[in-house]
């Protein structure tokens, strides 16, 4: 385990606010793991693309950086076993290169492939879980590592088990993930929607690319946690009450009955898109995601976040709730 000291938030976090982290531990093994104080969890951190640190941290900040692959074939598709530290798109491009299907319509997501359950992340009809087949989460209080099925992960839109009943309470230490050599590719959203149900795996990823590179900022270039908020879930009802009154509101119906609507539709509508109040501000192509453009500080980002949320809520009753992890000292 390598301990390092005050180090500069900005390192380890894609939005790159000032701040400090006085401790920053990076474990490759649960050897690693069961050296550190159960009694002083630390904060966990993947590769910052979806966390923004408030406030200098005195609480340890742990990364858990082993990245190998393991393959398993099966007679219905590949086993993946991917250790937490490896980064995601980096999976998603190994995956693709292969020819397996599950994961093409994922590329691009920033973050590492512990991060991945935590969020369930998700783009353009395909989200985690439809390839998640266990996690494995080391305890902090047990110092072992116990495997989580699908369901025991308890999965929903951007939410898990670790975003609830086991927050703080150990790290992901790897994912198991089902491929399969044959697929049919999943093309409803606007992007995709050109492409023939006859294409290939790496027709999807491509055209993924593209969507993805067109309206989103690079963080190594315009600091950014790529979308800020989460797209609302709308009862039939509410839904239906707001498109009368706002024709051009988007649908996305859900399995459980819900209809998921774009924040990204709600905050342009709003007025927000390309602006910005200092160095804080909407993406010019993608108002869903907040940007920095060099100097914001968090009572800026704090102050812009608010405002959104407040307009929002007024014009459309409609409480945005933010995806980032907003991280300050406990």
């Amino acid at each position: 385990m390598r301990k390092l000291q005050q180090q500069d938030a900005r390192l380890y976090s894609s939005f790159r606010l000032p701040a400090v982290l006085h401790q920053v531990l990076l474990c490759e093994t649960e050897a690693d793991l069961r050296q550190i104080d159960a009694a002083k969890a630390p904060l966990i951190l993947g590769e910052g693309s979806n966390s923004i640190f408030l406030t200098d941290i005195q609480q340890p900040v742990l990364r858990y950086v082993a990245k190998s692959v393991t393959e398993t074939q099966e007679a219905d598709g590949i086993l993946l076993h991917v250790e937490a530290g490896k980064n995601w798109h980096e999976l998603v491009s190994y995956t693709v290169n292969r020819g397996w299907w599950g994961l093409e319509n994922l590329a691009l997501i920033p973050g590492s492939v512990g991060a991945a359950p935590v969020q369930n992340i998700g783009a353009y009809g395909v989200e985690l879980t439809d390839s998640c087949v266990y996690v494995d989460f080391f305890h902090w209080d047990s110092q072992q590592v116990q495997r989580l099925s699908n369901l025991e992960c308890l999965f929903g839109y951007r939410d898990s088990i670790f975003k609830r009943a086991l927050e703080g309470r150990g790290v992901i230490v790897a994912v198991g993930l089902r491929l399969h050599a044959d697929g049919a590719p999943k093309l409803n959203y606007k992007g995709l929607d050109h492409l023939s149900v006859n294409c290939s795996v790496s027709d999807v990823y491509q055209a993924v690319l593209q969507v993805r590179r067109s309206k989103l900022p690079d963080p190594q270039v315009l600091a950014n946690c790529g979308s800020f908020f989460k797209n609302p879930l709308l009862t039939v009802e509410q839904f239906s009450e707001l498109k009368q009154l706002h024709p051009q509101l988007p649908a996305y119906p859900q399995a459980g009955g819900q209809i998921k609507t774009a924040a990204a539709w709600l905050i342009e509508q709003a007025g927000f898109k390309g602006q910005r109040s200092g160095d804080i501000g909407c993406y010019e192509l993608q108002p869903l995601v907040l940007v920095n453009y060099g100097h914001g500080t968090a009572a800026d980002l704090e102050q812009w976040m608010d405002l959104i949320i407040a307009t929002v809520q007024q014009r459309f009753g409609i409480c945005l709730e933010p995806e980032v992890r907003m991280l300050h000292e406990r």
